[in-house]
């Protein structure tokens, strides 16, 4: 069920909980800004969670409210990761859902990385 961005950060979600060890993830990459994980259900062929060390709940909570180090250190370990995995060229998407109304499940911020084969259109016609 989409989240609410505003409510208040939730030490017991799913990605607080792979943070601080307690669920396990198959990681591709971390540091002291983020970490890096193949999603469990993926909807491409290459399908990688990026999620910052800090307690965000949205992008909007993180653009609004983070120190401007942490902000560069989050893209810049999402720019790794796509370098990383192959995926500059022939190119990738990435999607961070925030509240309701963009779907965001999980109430900590996340991207996702999709690539490994043509994605088609970003939204569905109507």
């Amino acid at each position: 069920m989409p989240i609410d961005p505003t409510l208040p950060y939730d030490r017991e979600n799913v990605f607080a909980k792979i943070l601080r060890g307690e669920i396990p993830c198959n990681k591709v990459y971390e540091d002291e800004w983020a970490l890096a994980f193949h999603d469990i259900a993926p909807q491409a062929p290459v399908h990688i969670l990026v999620v910052p060390k800090g307690e965000w709940v949205s992008w909007d909570d993180f653009s609004a409210r983070a120190e401007p180090e942490e902000i560069a250190g989050f893209i810049r370990a999402v720019g790794h990761v796509a370098r990383e995995q192959g995926l500059v060229d022939p190119g990738y998407r990435l999607l961070a859902n925030v509240g309701r109304h963009g779907g965001q499940e999980v109430p900590h911020l996340h991207v996702h990385l999709f690539g490994g084969a043509p994605l088609g259109r970003m939204i569905a016609a109507s």
